[in-house]
């Protein structure tokens, strides 16, 4: 795999919240929300990439400027070899049809007055180049391979449980066969036995139609699961990326460490030391300065506050990407390691 099937380079998503009437009386200039903050990601063909870290830190917000579902404020997205965030309104409808997502929320990502035929068979009404047959035919056999019966697809939403509901958004996702997918936390709602049957499933279909994943997720195990690789996220930024197993095993990032510590672990026999981070998630309205995260880490250095660290390849480390100053090859090699 020498060109990947997408690639990110400072992707950007800034808000501006709104001012009160006391602030616009006052001129108070608006407040700025730094939600993706200045992201480099690659994604092979073929690949699941998780992605995880801490509510709020800017996930979900991500993989929807990944496909233009929220405009990002800067940065490059190229997919398959183009430009996305060039496209005209036209071009990027088409280019649509190969890019999906599966929402966290299977109720209210559903229009409860559709019926599940309707619902599936949308994309490629809107995509076109099919006539009413080819559309029944392709829904039809979409929903069979997610686990429904014939007798189910005139039925709405609301007539199916949690599960059935996130098996119809993943049938709506692929019916129109894309080449990647950003599964948004697809299985959070979910209890344990339904939850495990959906990853399942999203495994299968990845390998029968040479899907590419975008999987978000706070649940580390899920991500660990169904992952190649992953990506660890921290107030807009990602710190740490590597191979799926060699990360949760040996993270360098001390965010990682920290943020894996705290995962409970069904071996007693090989117990990992808990790392309790200080104080909260800092405000995405005010991200400190140089590294965002040394306002917390126990391994901060006074430059650390200076200087922002760059995403780059670990010394010694195959694939295995780190943003942090003392794992810069300078850096003394005893002051970061793995719990």
């Amino acid at each position: 795999m020498t060109v990947p099937l997408m690639r990110v380079q400072g992707l950007t998503r800034h808000f501006e919240r709104p001012r009160s009437l006391a602030q616009r009386i006052a001129r108070e200039p608006r407040s700025v929300v730094h939600a993706v903050n200045g992201v480099d990601l690659t994604l092979w063909r073929g690949e699941t990439l998780g992605l995880i870290g801490e509510s709020g830190c800017g996930k979900s917000t991500l993989g929807r400027t990944l496909l233009r579902l929220v405009e990002p404020s800067a940065g490059q997205v190229e997919f398959d070899g183009q430009d996305l965030l060039a496209l005209a309104p036209s071009a990027m409808q088409r280019a649509r049809a190969r890019l999906q997502i599966i929402f966290q929320d299977p109720y209210a990502s559903l229009n409860p007055r559709k019926s599940v035929r309707q619902i599936v068979a949308l994309p490629l009404r809107l995509h076109g180049g099919l006539d009413a047959a080819e559309i029944d035919a392709r829904v039809e056999a979409m929903l069979a391979r997610v686990g429904f019966r014939p007798e189910q697809y005139d039925r709405y939403p609301h007539q199916f449980s949690g599960g059935q509901r996130q098996r119809i958004g993943i049938a709506r996702a692929l019916v129109s066969r894309p080449d990647l997918v950003v599964c948004d936390e697809p299985v959070s709602a979910l209890d344990v036995s339904i939850k495990a049957q959906i990853l399942e499933l999203l495994a299968e279909l990845k390998a029968e139609f040479s899907l590419t994943y975008l999987f978000v997720s706070h649940d580390i195990a899920a991500v660990g699961h169904i992952a190649d690789r992953i990506a660890v996220m921290y107030l807009g930024r990602i710190v740490e990326i590597g191979p799926a197993a060699q990360l949760i095993e040996a993270p360098r990032h001390p965010y990682t460490q920290s943020l894996l510590s705290a995962v409970p672990r069904l071996n007693p026999g090989a117990p990992r030391q808990r790392i309790v981070l200080q104080g909260d998630l800092p405000s995405p309205l005010a991200p400190p300065s140089g590294c965002a995260f040394h306002t917390r880490c126990p391994v901060a250095m006074p430059q650390c506050a200076l200087a922002v660290p760059r995403l780059q390849a670990l010394p010694g480390v195959a694939d295995h990407l780190g943003a942090c100053l003392r794992l810069e090859p300078e850096a003394p090699k005893d002051l970061c390691t793995p719990p």
